[in-house]
């Protein structure tokens, strides 16, 4: 009768129990890390979504402020009394005023005329609500970059001296508030800042909206 040796036989690879006790907690640990970076990516990007909506919020305000101090004369840029409702032309006093830049003489051709006071006014209004209710974003970037390019053409940062050979007082020969703004504008557009604080999901799901994106 032949007696086989069972130390010879080979029941194939297995782990011993500290290696096997070893290998489930790295990969326990593994879990763990993987699932706090996640925690830790959510909050990040929660922090993010508030601070855009705010500062949606506050670029809405600054638009809808403009809108109301030009109509009503509430006593700041626009004094009491000279309001677009009161007769005021929006226009006349920044576009006349203009006295730089080579698109000097066709803001002085605009100013104070109808179809300039209108454009800026609904721009202003449509820029401001579009903002504070988080609609239309991409329609507001597109509207109010084009006003703040004109706004700075009508300022001409580049210039150290006046049509009249007087300072200009530019502070920088490029960069100014109405870049910034336009920057902000493009940038809340493009991160979809309408969905916090806002009816930007509501407004997504429109059947007209969701047929052009565009209008997002």
């Amino acid at each position: 009768m032949a007696v086989h040796d069972p130390s010879h036989r080979h029941p194939g690879l297995r782990f011993s129990p500290a290696r096997e006790a070893t290998t489930e907690s790295a990969i326990s640990e593994s879990a763990t890390t993987e699932s706090a970076i996640g925690e830790v990516a959510a909050g990040r990007t929660a922090v993010s979504a508030y601070v855009l909506a705010g500062l949606r919020l506050l670029t809405g305000f600054v638009f809808l402020w403009a809108f109301l101090d030009k109509t009503f004369g509430l006593g700041y840029a626009t004094p009491s009394g000279k309001g677009w409702i009161d007769g005021g032309s929006p226009t006349r006093g920044f576009l006349g005023g203009v006295a730089v830049g080579p698109m000097e003489s066709v803001f002085h051709s605009w100013a104070g005329d109808a179809w300039a006071d209108w454009l800026f006014m609904l721009g202003l209004l449509g820029i401001g609500v579009a903002l504070t209710l988080g609609v239309a974003l991409r329609l507001a970037a597109v509207a109010g970059t084009v006003m703040m390019a004109l706004m700075w053409m009508a300022e001409w940062p580049p210039a150290r001296h006046l049509s009249d050979g007087s300072p200009s007082m530019s502070t920088n020969p490029f960069a100014d508030y109405h870049l910034v703004y336009a920057v902000v504008l493009i940038a809340l557009a493009a991160a979809g800042a309408g969905a916090v604080w806002g009816l930007g999901h509501a407004w997504a799901r429109l059947p007209f909206v969701a047929r052009h994106p565009w209008l997002r």
